[in-house]
């Protein structure tokens, strides 16, 4: 059994992540995204961490997973539910439990803080098999559907 670690990226890690940004736009969407202006964003977080922040799963010294947080302000629940977005971990180590590990990590974290109220994240309609993981990780299909406009 492997001995994978999970961390809160720092500046260290925007290229690595950034890149995993571009391939999972790239496998997923058939979109190439431009490898300095991801950069520019991942910094962004990196350098706001009241914005949210990424968690990585490491395999030694090598990054093999990231997952992006971003907290969005409930009034409903006057607190902070913590978006799951940006999820990308290398083929090679897909199916292993990574996504199980980072997600039961932010679940504890939200279960034992009294101002975050809860784990979203949105998924493409036709990912079945993402689809199907979140389901195992007990999440729910909500009624709301997603708006958007994008510049």
């Amino acid at each position: 059994m492997n001995n994978y670690t999970l961390i809160i990226a720092d500046s260290n890690h925007i290229d690595t992540i950034a890149q995993f940004q571009v391939d999972m736009a790239w496998e997923t969407e058939s979109y190439k995204l431009d490898l300095s202006t991801v950069k520019r964003g991942v910094k962004h977080i990196i350098d706001n961490q009241n914005l949210g922040r990424y968690v990585l799963v490491m395999d030694g010294d090598t990054c093999i997973a990231s997952m992006l947080n971003l907290y969005e302000w409930s009034d409903w629940r006057c607190g902070n539910v913590l978006w799951i977005h940006s999820l990308y971990v290398i083929e090679t180590y897909r199916r292993k439990g990574l996504f199980r590990m980072m997600y039961n990590h932010v679940k504890e974290e939200v279960d034992n803080a009294d101002d975050l109220m809860g784990l979203r994240l949105y998924v493409e309609k036709d990912n079945k098999r993402a689809q199907d993981t979140y389901k195992a990780m007990g999440m729910t299909k909500e009624h709301y559907d997603m708006y958007e406009w994008l510049k």
